[in-house]
């Protein structure tokens, strides 16, 4: 299984790259009226960042429901793949 607190810490990562935000000021509770420049371009290069970050892409519906950090963490804890399954 996908460790949410793994995903979160390269999502904090992703911020402070691309937002130049501290990383532990971006919890699951954040969302773009909370992070400066967060907006349609901001999403891209952040979105961008996670694909390389992570290794694949996002769909457009994914794209779309990114919305706040939980739902970032939940997109992306879903596309990895699951460990310990036997």
């Amino acid at each position: 299984m996908s460790n949410p607190d793994h995903v979160l810490a390269k999502v904090q990562e992703a911020f402070k790259v691309v937002f130049d935000v501290a990383p532990q000021s971006v919890s699951l509770e954040t969302s773009a009226s909370d992070v400066t420049g967060w907006n349609s371009l901001g999403h891209l290069s952040l979105t961008t960042h996670l694909e390389q970050a992570f290794g694949f892409t996002f769909d457009v519906d994914e794209l779309m429901e990114m919305e706040s950090v939980r739902e970032i963490v939940r997109i992306i804890s879903a596309k990895l793949p699951k460990q310990g399954l036997e």
